[in-house]
């Protein structure tokens, strides 16, 4: 085989794209639309592996990978194993979260730390562990999943929104940090979407919630990971420390 020919395989093969909490919802949604764009995509999951499994079969050449992202030790090696097993990360999808309601005088501390520990920790540290690839790489891309109640702040959720409010902060300082090294780092906030929890809520809070909303429905997941599909793709390249907000137009920026 000439060089030029195995040049232009190498080239050719697919990127992964690591995606956090892919095993439902919004990161299920996320892993199956970078697996309809090319990306070999690694699941990550917490809890059930038989779902993650499920999301991977949708997928060709996908992986499922369990870790505790709250712990510095888990979150470095899932980096090793998926660089060995799959190659090198060229997009990380931090979509992993929880939420925690509660009215302040009533908050525990306990939750907080949950909260932090579930959706922002992991954030510093698996963006921290991939992005020396991708410096390497000259070349990544690093897509934070925030929220609408991140900026416009949300009665019950203070706890919630100040994690991700810290999310988008993060977001736009990394950027600045590594524009150099062509690692491009935004956000997607979602606004209200549909999952199993709003569906559960009583009509009138629906109906509370669609007044909000100029289009008058709930986003889906997949409203969402089109907007993460397209931070991830080339058509994406003079991008970086920004936010797509995919709210139905509940907030605007």
């Amino acid at each position: 085989m000439s060089q030029g020919l195995e040049s232009s395989l190498v080239n050719s093969s697919p990127k992964v794209a690591l995606v956090t909490g892919a095993s439902r919802g919004i990161g299920a949604a996320c892993a199956l639309a970078l697996g309809q764009a090319g990306f070999k995509v690694a699941v990550h999951y917490r809890g059930s592996e038989d779902k993650a499994l499920a999301v991977c079969e949708k997928i060709p050449g996908a992986r499922s990978f369990k870790a505790d992202l709250a712990d510095a030790t888990a979150c470095q090696a899932l980096i090793k194993t998926i660089v060995a097993e799959m190659g090198p990360i060229a997009v990380l999808v931090n979509n992993a979260g929880i939420s925690i309601d509660q009215i302040l005088p009533f908050a525990k501390p306990e939750d907080f730390d949950s909260l932090l520990n579930t959706n922002l920790k992991p954030v510093f540290l698996l963006s921290k562990f991939v992005s020396k690839g991708m410096m390497r790489a000259k070349s990544g891309r690093i897509i934070n999943i925030a929220s609408v109640v991140g900026y416009t702040g949300n009665p019950g959720q203070s706890m919630y929104a100040s994690t991700k409010g810290a999310i988008t902060a993060f977001t736009k300082s990394i950027a600045q940090e590594l524009g150099s090294f062509g690692i491009l780092c935004n956000c997607v906030a979602p606004g209200f979407i549909k999952t199993d929890m709003t569906d559960a809520l009583p009509e009138a809070a629906k109906e509370g919630i669609l007044a909000k909303i100029p289009l008058k429905r709930l986003g889906t997941p997949e409203d969402v990971a089109a907007a993460v599909t397209f931070l991830a793709s080339d058509n994406a390249q003079y991008i970086t420390g920004s936010t797509i907000h995919v709210n139905g137009g509940m907030f605007t920026n």
